[in-house]
């Protein structure tokens, strides 16, 4: 996927559905994100987890071992997606539409006629004309639309259910050698928009989605449970009389109000092209992801279709298709329809075309003096810092934080004993139980949870490890500081003050 331009200028009367079409190629691979990568097959062990991004379960088979922990992306399952963001109001009538967009699960189940006319199910079985049909798990693409009126009563917002039913579909096979029996289950859930006044020509908006169907028993597994799940959900949000700030690279004077904003299990970012030449940074249409992109995000004019892989690596996973034998090729044709249309355009690809994936220069920007072992490249006097860079934003500084544990801010040059947790704990980290180590920084992650990096005391290469920063990392809870918490000294006390 590649960044797209944030200069061009949209048109006034360009209507919300047709700017919900400028992101429509994006919107596709966040839909299919793994669902067909290069592409599947049944009989592929590591290409059995299918769905594994914006997953929405009824909450109390979700939250049957405890609460879900919030994220910005949708990795996690949950039972509802939370987005927030900035609108500027130009119209008196202005009004926001919220279009979701996701995938209802479909059970398909070959089964062969047997002699006295019975149906048994089979996972696979050839036709008389030589066509393989395999018993394997689909998709259907589902949306549904809200619209909002930003007047008084939108702080009131609106809320509407959406899902879709069940229903079983049969089709014949040739030859009465059997069919191919589809089951889908109802889906339930809600859309709520509301809108928050911040300024006159300021809104927050909040489009939250919700699971509202009837949960499986608590320990039915996640296989089976799926087939009752919202998967690949997320939201266009445009509308009529309204831009959106960026929330990754807002304006100064909304940076606090871009702050307050809570996403939770989704992502939102400007999409289409910029209406205000991109300075500051806004858009006419939104696109809330369960995974995390950039502002303004386009697939790669090189790509020559979907290889529903949603990133930039079309050469890798066409090579990878190149290599398939013809057992595998007729496995994955059965498989899907999407698989087959992966497959023609695979074989039948022209040499220009396949030569244009191998990659292409977007921008040529002059390049810094290099810096010395250990430090960051400077920028050019006036120039501010990149964002990943220490100084480059008014984040986290990873080698000067610090956290708390147990009382002690721990931080660079900290000592801690390690102490993985029991459960969910890397199997390597667990043979590092009781050892100790330095602290050598403090991450904050994107979805707000803390790691520490550290060397081992013991480890001969450590030396060598923070040269290269390569780390072991460990989240607050699994360090024991060896240095006790700091008594106030008695400068620091009101009476020595006094």
């Amino acid at each position: 996927m590649a960044d797209g331009p944030a200069a061009s200028t949209a048109t006034a009367d360009v209507s919300p559905h047709a700017d919900f079409e400028q992101v429509g190629a994006v919107a596709d691979a966040v839909l299919y994100e793994g669902y067909l990568l290069y592409p599947y097959r049944r009989s592929s062990a590591k290409n059995r987890v299918r769905w594994q991004f914006g997953v929405l379960f009824p909450r109390d088979w979700v939250e049957a071992d405890g609460p879900v922990t919030p994220t910005v992306s949708g990795s996690a399952d949950s039972w509802y997606q939370r987005t927030e963001c900035l609108a500027r109001i130009r119209r008196p009538d202005a009004t926001v539409r919220v279009r979701l967009r996701y995938l209802q699960m479909q059970r398909k189940q070959v089964q062969e006629t047997g002699p006295e006319g019975g149906n048994r199910d089979v996972p696979s079985l050839r036709t008389a004309d030589g066509t393989v049909h395999l018993t394997f798990d689909e998709a259907v693409p589902r949306e549904a639309e809200v619209t909002l009126r930003l007047d008084e009563r939108a702080h009131h917002g609106t809320t509407v259910p959406v899902g879709a039913p069940g229903g079983t579909d049969v089709e014949p096979l040739p030859g009465d050698a059997g069919r191919v029996v589809r089951v889908r289950e109802e889906l339930r859930g809600s859309v709520t928009v509301t809108a928050e006044r911040l300024a006159p020509d300021l809104v927050r908006l909040q489009v939250r989605t919700t699971h509202t169907g009837l949960a499986p028993a608590p320990r039915t597994a996640r296989d089976e449970a799926l087939s009752g799940a919202f998967i690949a959900t997320h939201t266009l949000i445009g509308g009529d009389g309204v831009e959106f700030v960026s929330l990754i690279d807002p304006p100064a004077a909304l940076r606090d109000q871009v702050r307050a904003c809570r996403n939770e299990f989704t992502f939102p970012v400007l999409g289409g092209v910029s209406s205000l030449g991109g300075d500051p940074p806004t858009a006419r249409v939104l696109l809330s992801a369960p995974i995390i992109l950039p502002d303004h995000p386009q697939v790669a004019p090189e790509s020559p279709g979907d290889l529903h892989d949603a990133a930039e690596i079309d050469e890798i996973l066409t090579l990878r298709t190149m290599l398939l034998t013809d057992e595998e090729k007729r496995e994955a044709r059965a498989t899907d329809p999407r698989a087959a249309a992966i497959l023609d355009r695979v074989d039948t690809m022209p040499p220009e075309v396949f030569a244009r994936l191998h990659g292409a220069v977007r921008s040529l920007t002059p390049a810094r003096p290099a810096a010395p072992p250990g430090e960051h490249p400077a920028a050019p006097p006036g120039e501010r810092p990149a964002w990943w860079q220490e100084g480059g934003d008014d984040g986290p500084a990873p080698a000067t934080d610090t956290v708390l544990v147990d009382g002690v801010p721990l931080g660079g040059g900290s000592r801690v004993r390690l102490s993985p947790r029991a459960r969910g704990a890397d199997a390597q980290d667990m043979f590092l139980a009781g050892r100790t180590a330095e602290v050598a920084a403090v991450f904050h992650d994107v979805d707000g949870s803390v790691h520490l990096a550290v060397t081992l005391d013991d480890d001969p290469a450590s030396e060598l490890h923070t040269w290269y920063g390569r780390f072991h990392y460990f989240r607050p809870d699994e360090l024991e500081p060896l240095e006790p918490a700091r008594e106030p000294a008695p400068s620091d006390t009101p009476a020595a003050e006094a």
